[in-house]
Formats: C-alpha cells, structure tokens, sequence
C-alpha cells in the first residue's frame, strides 16, 4: 500500500465507533453503498479484513482493532487542530487510559485505586470498562482495547493469553450489618454468626472459597439468604437490613459511612488481594505505574508491595 487514503479511513473510523454501517450513514450523511464500497476498497489496501459482519452489526477483527487506534490517534489530533485554530484548547491532548474491572471488585475499592487519576485530570483522561468474565477483559487486554485490567484475582497460569499480575495490596475482611441487628451479632462474634442470614459473594468471586474456609475452620454455618456477582447488589441487599455481609476491611469507614451499616467484627486471615493486570511484565506507561506505587504506598499501605509475576 503506497498511499494511505484517509476518506476511507474516516468512513472505516466512523462505522467502528458507531457500530455498524446504517448509523455510520447517518453520522456522515451518506448512503449505504458508498461507505460499504469505501470500506471494501480500504480493506483490499490494508489486504486484509477490518470488520466481521454479524447481521447488521460491525465487529472488528484484530486487525481492525489495531487500525482503528491508530485512526482514533489520527482524527483526534485533526479535531485538536480544529479547535486550536478557533483558540480553544485542545481537549483530546489528555493521555486516554482505558480501564478493564471486574464486576467482582467492590466499586469502593476501584474508586480509590483510580482516585488519584481525578488530581491528574488536566493531563489524563480515563475510561472504565466492567466486565463479570476476567476471560473477557484479558482477551480485550491482548488486543490492546484495554490498558490495563483491575482485579480481586490473579490471572491463571492455565489461561491461554499471556499477561502478567502486579500485586496492588491484600487486606482481611469487615462484616457488616443493619444497625438494628448489630449489638447482637457483635457479642460473641464470630461465633454469633451461626444460623445467621447471610449475604455470599458467588462461587464465581476470589473471596467465596476464602469465607468458605473460614467459616467451616470456625465451626459456623450461617443461614445463606442469597449469593451476588455483583457486589453493588449484595450491598444493596445487606443495607436493606436482610442479611450480614462481609466486604474488604479496606474500605470499612467508607462502607459504614455510605450505607448506613455497622461493624460487628474482621477476620483477618480471610484475605481479599487487589491486582493490576498487564499485557508486559512491566507496566507499559507511566500512569499506569503511578497508580500502581499509590495503590500499594497508600490505599494498601500496610501490605508488602509484590514483584510482579505471571
């Protein structure tokens, strides 16, 4: 390819972002055929296939991933320069950092992993991408859609894509309960707990084997109301006064401060661990690897910083 032709390039640029053709037509105010033919004419340069066609829907290969970093890099700047020459500061000159999570990871402790990113907004931009499968998240990692993943496991040495772990911190777990339950529950804990309703994370979370364990070394079989995914929803439930609940200590003043709840006892060998996930041994850019050092240095500051590993 000799020459790179940069009205196809922003016909291909603008159905990747909007997903499929028909609203691209809209955007650019084109007909159908036109951008399919400029599509078609770009991938034969290219030699081979931007987009895997799904009914109407425009899915793109890994190829196509990689070229449309380099167009989003490339229409960026010429809306910089477009604002520039109107005297407005360009605003897509922040570093983009894009952020895999787990839905697993309490959204609390996510907020103060990414906490420090708000006091560099004038340099950086995040975007945050949940997903309940690290499967998921790592495979967009591998094609460079991710930066970075954030989660409460580490990447499996069974797992077919290689990526690397960066330990941020670990801590024990709080339990928690609605304030009209909680003197009772507090006396005698743990063993308090027995035939109590309780509020389990699932069978697909890190923390439900390390409960599990403990429970059973404590003798104490609780009565088990329901089992979350989500963490956001388990919280809901457990605020609502239908069960105890048990979250990272790391964020207990935050959980009792937001939900209302109380405190009735920790366990401290029930360990949670926090994970910075990459696609290089070492952390690629620079405000990946500042938010790391703050993680480990600050939130988990009582936690023995890891050398990373698969």
């Amino acid at each position: 390819m000799d020459w790179l032709n940069y009205h196809h390039l922003l016909y291909f640029w603008v159905v990747a972002k909007q997903g499929s053709i028909v609203k691209a037509c809209k955007k650019l105010h084109l007909s159908q055929p036109t951008i399919s033919n400029q599509l078609k004419t770009l991938e034969q340069a290219i030699g081979q296939d931007l987009f895997q066609r799904s009914g109407r829907q425009m899915i793109l290969t890994e190829m196509g991933q990689m070229v449309f970093r380099y167009a989003d890099d490339i229409f960026s700047i010429g809306q910089d320069l477009q604002q520039f020459l109107q005297g407005q500061t360009p605003a897509s000159r922040r570093q983009r950092l894009t952020i895999g999570i787990t839905d697993s990871l309490p959204k609390m402790v996510s907020y103060r992993i990414l906490e420090p990113l708000l006091a560099m907004q004038d340099s950086v931009r995040f975007v945050c991408m949940e997903d309940d499968n690290l499967e998921g998240l790592l495979v967009r990692l591998s094609l460079y859609e991710l930066d970075v993943v954030l989660a409460d496991a580490p990447v499996s040495p069974g797992t077919k894509i290689k990526a690397y772990n960066h330990l941020l911190g670990e801590c024990g777990v709080s339990f928690f309960v609605a304030p009209a339950r909680a003197s009772a529950y507090r006396k005698k804990f743990p063993q308090s707990l027995k035939d109590a309703p309780m509020l389990m994370p699932s069978d697909n979370t890190a923390l439900r084997p390390e409960l599990e364990e403990w429970l059973t070394t404590n003798s104490i079989k609780p009565h088990i109301v329901g089992e979350f995914d989500d963490t956001a929803l388990l919280k809901v439930f457990g605020q609502m006064g239908h069960g105890v609940f048990a979250l990272p200590s790391v964020i207990e003043d935050d959980i009792i401060q937001s939900l209302g709840v109380e405190c009735i006892g920790r366990a401290e060998n029930v360990r949670n661990r926090f994970y910075a996930i990459s696609i290089q041994r070492k952390l690629g850019q620079p405000v990946i690897t500042q938010l790391v050092e703050k993680a480990r240095k600050g939130l988990f500051k009582s936690s023995e910083a890891t050398k990373s590993g698969r």
